[in-house]
C-alpha cells in the first residue's frame, strides 16, 4: 500500500523567554482573530498541561492536544500535527515554560517538526532592550526556525513602535497586546482558572484578537510540510466496556488523547458530576482524573450517596482509576489551605492538606504489572499514606520526584496523570472489567 502523503499547512509555535510571559493569552488571541476571520484553527499545547488548553479550546473552538517529544513521542506528536494540517488553515503550538527550557523543550520540537517560532516577550519595562532579548532567542541555538516576536502588555501605542523599531531586520514584528485587564486571564494555585469558571471569557478574547488585529492585522506564518505518519491501529481491547468519567469542576483534568483512546479501543465513556449527581451511571468501570477537588470540599463531602456509590462500586471488585484529584477524592480527608477539612470517599488510608508551596512538578514513568506508563505530576497536596506502595515514577530528567502508585484490589491512585497512548494495552488493563 502506498504510503499517505506528506500535508502542508501554515504553522506556528508560541513561545516565550520564560513562564508569565503571556504565551497562552497570545495564543488565544492569535486562536480568535483567526477563527472569526473564517479559518479552520487548531491548537496544541507543548508539554504536559490541562489548563491552558481549556482556554486555547474555547478561543479555536477545536479540541486541544498535547505534543511533546517524550511523554507523547516523536511518532504520536508527527501523527497529530499531519492530521491537524489534513483540516486546518491555521496550526498553532502553545510553547511550554522558556523557550529553551527542560528536555526536550518546546526549541526541540520546533526543530524536529521545522515549525517556525514567534515569541512573546513582556515588554512592560523595556525599551530598545527588547531587540537584544529577541536576538539571543533568535540565535542561541543553531538551526532554530525563529520567525519573529510578539510585545506583551505594552503601555501604549508609541510604546510598541520603540519595541518593534528595535528589532534587527531579519527578525519579523507579528504585533502587540496592550497591558490591560481585558485581556489577561486570571490564575490560581495550578495555573489559570478553568475556562468554565471564567464568565467573561470571551470577551477577553475578542479584545485581545482586537488588540492583534490592530496592531498587526490577521499576519499568517509560512506553510510547513508535515510528513505522513506510520498507520495506526488500536485493537479494540475494550469494547463494550462502560466507563463513567469524573467530569466537572471538580475533575477536569483529563487528556483529550486519552478519551480518544478509550473511545477507539471500544469503550463508552458516560460522563457523571461527583459534586452534581446523586448517582452513578449504569458502568463497569470508573475514571476519576484531576482536578481541584480542594476548592469543592463541602459539597463533594455532602454528597453521600455519590460516595457510597463509589464505595459499592470498589466492592464489587470492578475497576476503579484515580488520578491526582481524583485519588485525594477517594482518601480518608482532605484538608485546603485555609485548614478547613472534609471526610471523603474512605477507600484510601490516608489523608493529605494543600500547602501554599508546590510539592511537585515532573514528566513521570511507571512500571505497573500491566505495563510501562508515562505521564507527569504537579500538584500542590501533601499525602500522609502508610499503603505500600505497588511501584513508584521515575522521572526522565533525573529529578528526584518518584511519585507513588497504590492498588487496593481493582482501585489504582496516583498523583501521576498518565498519558494512556504512551501504552493502550497497560491503559485498558486498569479499565478492563
Amino acid at each position: 500500500m502506498a504510503r499517505a502523503a506528506a500535508r502542508q499547512c501554515p504553522a506556528l509555535l508560541i513561545a516565550a523567554p520564560a513562564s508569565g510571559q503571556g504565551k497562552t493569552t497570545v495564543t488565544a488571541a492569535l486562536a480568535r482573530l483567526h477563527r472569526r476571520a473564517g479559518r479552520r484553527v487548531r491548537v496544541f499545547k507543548c508539554g504536559p498541561d490541562f489548563l491552558d488548553p481549556m482556554i486555547l479550546a474555547r478561543a479555536s473552538g477545536q479540541p486541544v492536544y498535547q505534543l511533546d517529544l517524550w511523554m507523547i513521542g516523536e511518532a504520536e506528536s508527527r501523527r497529530l500535527l499531519w492530521e491537524a494540517a489534513g483540516e486546518a488553515d491555521l496550526i498553532l503550538i502553545e510553547g511550554v515554560m522558556g523557550l529553551f527550557d527542560g528536555t526536550p523543550s518546546a526549541a526541540d520540537l520546533a526543530r524536529r517538526f521545522a515549525v517556525p517560532v514567534m515569541a512573546v516577550i513582556d515588554g512592560s519595562a523595556m525599551a530598545q532592550t527588547f531587540g537584544a532579548l529577541a536576538y539571543g532567542l533568535a540565535n542561541f541555538q543553531h538551526n532554530l526556525p525563529f520567525s519573529g516576536v510578539l510585545a506583551n502588555r505594552v503601555g501604549s501605542e508609541r510604546h510598541a513602535e520603540m519595541l518593534r523599531d528595535s528589532l534587527p531586520p531579519a527578525i519579523r514584528w507579528y504585533g502587540a497586546l496592550p497591558r490591560s485587564a481585558a485581556v489577561e486571564l486570571p490564575s490560581r494555585h495550578l495555573g489559570l482558572v478553568q475556562a468554565q469558571e471564567l464568565e467573561d471569557l470571551d470577551a477577553r478574547l475578542d479584545a485581545a484578537a482586537d488588540a492583534l488585529l490592530a496592531s498587526a492585522g490577521e499576519l499568517l506564518p509560512e506553510p510547513v510540510s508535515f510528513a505522513a505518519p506510520a498507520a495506526l491501529h488500536y485493537p479494540p481491547l475494550l469494547e463494550g466496556v462502560r466507563i463513567g468519567v469524573a467530569s466537572d469542576s471538580s475533575f477536569a483534568f483529563i487528556y483529550q488523547a486519552n478519551l480518544d483512546l478509550l473511545r477507539q479501543m471500544g469503550a463508552e465513556l458516560l460522563p457523571f458530576s461527583p459534586v452534581h449527581d446523586q448517582q452513578l451511571p449504569e458502568v463497569d468501570s470508573l475514571y476519576l482524573p484531576g482536578g481541584y477537588p480542594e476548592l469543592h470540599l463541602a459539597p463533594l463531602a455532602a454528597n453521600q450517596t455519590m460516595l457510597a456509590a463509589i464505595a459499592a462500586h470498589h466492592a464489587a471488585g470492578k475497576p476503579l482509576l484515580a488520578e491526582c484529584g481524583g485519588m485525594l477524592y477517594l482518601l480518608q480527608s482532605l484538608t485546603d489551605k485555609q485548614g478547613e477539612r472534609a471526610e471523603l470517599a474512605g477507600l484510601l488510608p490516608g489523608h493529605a492538606h494543600l500547602q501554599t508551596r508546590l510539592a511537585a512538578l515532573a514528566l513521570q514513568e511507571v512500571e505497573l504489572p500491566e505495563g510501562r506508563l508515562r505521564g507527569h505530576t504537579y500538584h500542590h497536596s501533601v499525602l500522609d499514606c502508610a499503603l505500600e506502595p505497588l511501584a513508584r515514577g521515575e522521572c526522565p530528567n533525573y529529578r528526584r520526584t518518584a511519585e507513588a502508585v497504590y492498588r487496593i484490589g481493582r482501585l489504582t491512585a496516583s498523583y501521576i496523570h498518565f498519558y494512556m497512548p504512551s501504552n493502550p494495552q497497560a491503559a485498558a488493563e486498569l479499565l478492563l472489567p
